[in-house]
């Protein structure tokens, strides 16, 4: 269980850090882009206010409550079952990551009304119109991870 909210506290300070690196020092709320290494990684500001995608973002107040409710009822709930199924490391690595991450993004909701995303990535020609953050990677990194290192293994006839 320690090491789940080890996980989960590092994951949430390097989000937020970047975040504020990326939003407030470079400015990238005005700027609005940055060629750190382009096309392959560009800071580009987007500020989320529906779900992946930016879903449903006409439903802003509902969601934004609702979202932050959700992450911190899910993170509750996955901390619990960690410290109840006594996971492998690796499973606890997982759960911190989604933990941490779901806490970060949920914070920018109650900071900013939206989560901020500025990770861009493209390739071979390929412009991404999307924008993505430290958190959403922690989120599906521990989501796929929880996939692959829990569960009971059952031999099948």
């Amino acid at each position: 269980m320690r090491l789940a909210i080890w996980i989960a506290t590092v994951s949430f300070v390097i989000d937020q850090l970047s975040k504020w690196v990326v939003v407030h020092a470079l400015n990238l709320r005005s700027v609005g882009e940055i060629d750190v290494f382009a096309p392959y990684l560009v800071f580009r500001m987007a500020w989320n206010r529906g779900i992946n995608f930016g879903l449903f973002a006409e439903h802003v107040a509902l969601l934004r409550w609702g979202w932050v409710a959700l992450a911190v009822g899910v993170s509750l709930w996955v901390l619990s079952w960690v410290r109840r199924e006594n996971l492998s490391a690796l499973g606890q690595i997982s759960a911190g990551l989604l933990v941490g991450g779901a806490l970060g993004n949920a914070l920018d909701r109650v900071i900013y009304g939206a989560v901020a995303d500025f990770l861009n990535m493209g390739c071979c020609g390929i412009e991404n119109p999307y924008s993505f953050n430290v958190a959403d990677i922690s989120i599906f990194a521990g989501a796929f991870g929880l996939i692959l290192f829990t569960g009971k293994d059952e031999k099948r006839a």
